[in-house]
């Protein structure tokens, strides 16, 4: 089995530090190389896999403004399809513009959708609904007018996290400085908590952070450290009381959560999108409504049983698991595209003899 895998070009493979949809096309791909599938990674040319490599783009997009990313995400998506004939399957993580070559080439597509940026994409969805496979992240994020393969949850390389017992008294935001990530809601539940607050990850809304986030930063109390790679990810996680992830929109999944969840830190989220399906209500973090709510499950989070949580995102989050599930779903595809061309070898031969 040859898989093409097609990742997004915003990041490097795996990212360096923000990236959720290039650091799940990485897990899936070393995953894949360790069961022994040949698996050809069309991602930046800097990223690193021990997969085959084909880099179009030089360098992430997000790092190199001089980069026109409609020019270049058209050079990536061509360099695949043009060579499409050389793979059993392609995968495509790069949302909807490749489901437009699909029926240009006779390989069979596999699309993750790791989430609707709006609704107006939906069109290009439902005009290759049936022709190319959908895997749904979550099924919270599943949309009545397609169908889908599948629910794949997200898995984590569980060796990256460490399990920590005994966490210093701080609480982690860690997500896109963003209103819907809710960074200013988990400092305003931080200071009623008592507790020190660390917010880690990308500005994604400049204007945000500086009109709302940044006055409330104090450098002691309030902390902002920027994004975070791997290293300072794991310790900065394990060292949490809890997670906060207080967001205010359906999020298609929520990787942050997994991965403090392997650390052995406990989640205080709101009860949207994904959420429910990833965190255990009272025993590997609480779903909350409202503030108030989250401020008084911050001393409870505190009493959970870090160990367990760990062993619950070990045995929910593995790479295994995501391994597994994709493997199910090419053998699916390919033993359906193998009946498809054995009817059309009879009926073609059942039109030669008439």
């Amino acid at each position: 089995m040859h898989i093409a895998m097609l990742a997004p070009i915003t990041w490097r493979v795996p990212p360096r530090a923000y990236g959720p949809w290039e650091q799940v096309a990485s897990v899936l791909t070393e995953g894949l190389v360790a069961r022994g599938v040949d698996v050809t990674l069309f991602a930046t040319a800097d990223s690193q896999t021990r997969a085959r490599l084909v880099g179009t783009c030089p360098c992430p997009l997000a790092e190199d403004p001089s980069l026109d990313p409609k020019v270049w995400e058209g050079l990536h998506i061509a360099a695949l399809f043009e060579r499409a004939a050389e793979f059993d399957l392609i995968h495509n993580h790069l949302d909807f513009l490749p489901l437009t070559y699909s029926r240009l080439v006779a390989t069979p597509m596999l699309t993750t959708i790791h989430g609707f940026s709006s609704a107006r994409i939906l069109p290009a969805y439902q005009a290759y609904d049936g022709h190319v496979a959908y895997v749904a992240i979550s099924a919270a994020d599943r949309r009545p007018e397609l169908t889908y393969l599948a629910t794949v949850h997200h898995r984590l390389d569980l060796t990256r996290f460490t399990p920590w017992e005994r966490p210093d008294d701080y609480l982690l935001f860690l997500g896109r400085i963003h209103p819907d990530k809710g960074a200013v809601e988990a400092i305003e539940v931080a200071r009623r908590a008592g507790r020190r607050l660390i917010l880690a990850g990308l500005v994604h809304d400049e204007a945000y952070f500086q009109r709302q986030v940044w006055p409330l930063l104090d450098d002691d109390r309030v902390r902002y450290i920027g994004p975070v790679g791997p290293e300072q990810r794991d310790e900065i996680l394990g060292h949490a009381t809890a997670l906060l992830h207080l967001i205010a929109f359906d999020e298609p999944f929520g990787l942050s959560m997994a991965e403090a969840m392997a650390c052995g830190t406990p989640v205080i989220a709101f009860a949207r999108g994904a959420v429910p399906e990833i965190v255990r209500h009272g025993e590997t973090g609480f779903i909350v409504g409202t503030l108030a709510e989250a401020v008084h499950a911050v001393d409870a989070a505190a009493l959970l049983d870090r160990g367990a949580i760990h062993r619950y995102a070990a045995a929910a989050f593995s790479q295994e698991r995501m391994v597994d599930a994709y493997l199910g779903l090419y053998a699916q595809l390919l033993d359906r595209r193998v009946g498809v061309t054995a009817r059309e070898g009879t009926v073609g031969a059942a039109k030669r003899a008439g």
